[in-house]
């Protein structure tokens, strides 16, 4: 493998990675030989991705932690450093969208969930691991955003505005800790096929007209998101930060006319 990808060496923390793309990354950060720490809130899922790892010649272990409460994100960092003594790479998926619909109607309870899981607890966190990072002059943090946060949506407003506030929480990290040689990234998917948007490509007509949109013709699979987060984690991703990478089949490109 070349050294540009390799990730030898290194311990990724990764939220949300009991499924669908946050699991896609742990299980391709383990096979370019990070060793991983699997987290979601149930504890049966994190030991089921651990052992899938594990199968496949990984190194993982399982902390579960509900991103939401910062008590369970200070042990979760605690936890990893007691296992392996630093956090290399950060890669923040964990996210809620508990709401459909127009935003002239969400409840303060839903905007209050999606606001405070998908950027106050990606903040909590980067906190609590950046300055690590920064005392080795080595850090890489991947915030998982959407493309939800670069178009307005009628059905989706608040969960994009929190994906807004990800890619922007990522440009203030960026110059804040880049003399410290951190380097903090977002990823912007299109429509990835994971449990989250089987309603799209599992009924033919919606499945269709989603092609419509999609230049390269077919929607995005957990690998090409996965891909690009080991690029961002890695040497090859040295020189990168405070961007954010859409990986959306070119599709904001085309838009929807």
């Amino acid at each position: 493998m070349s050294e540009l990808f390799t990730l030898g060496g290194k311990v990724a923390l990764v939220t949300g990675s009991t499924r669908g793309i946050g699991l896609g990354i742990a299980k391709r950060m383990a096979e370019h030989g990070a060793r991983v720490v699997v987290s979601s809130r149930k504890p049966e899922a994190c030991e089921a991705a651990r052992d899938e790892i594990a199968r496949a010649g990984g190194e993982a272990v399982a902390f579960p932690c509900n991103v939401g409460r910062k008590d369970e994100l200070s042990a979760l960092v605690a936890a990893t450093l007691e296992r392996y003594g630093k956090i290399d790479v950060l890669v923040c998926n964990a996210a809620v969208n508990p709401y459909f619909g127009p935003i002239s109607k969400i409840p303060d309870e839903a905007f209050d969930k999606i606001m405070g899981t998908n950027v106050r607890s990606t903040l909590w966190l980067c906190n609590m691991v950046i300055p690590g990072m920064a005392e080795r002059k080595d850090g890489a943090v991947v915030i998982v955003s959407s493309i939800a946060g670069l178009m307005g949506t009628r059905y989706l407003g608040a969960y994009g505005m929190s994906k807004a506030a990800d890619s922007q929480l990522a440009r203030n990290l960026a110059v804040e800790w880049g003399a410290k040689n951190v380097r903090v990234n977002c990823l912007a998917p299109g429509i990835i096929q994971t449990d989250f948007a089987k309603a799209l490509y599992e009924d033919p007509a919606l499945y269709r007209r989603a092609l419509e949109h999609y230049p390269l013709g077919r929607l995005g699979v957990v690998d090409d998101v996965a891909g690009a987060a080991v690029f961002l984690a890695a040497r090859a991703g040295a020189f990168v930060t405070g961007q954010t990478i859409v990986i959306d089949g070119g599709t904001t490109l085309a838009g929807f006319d």
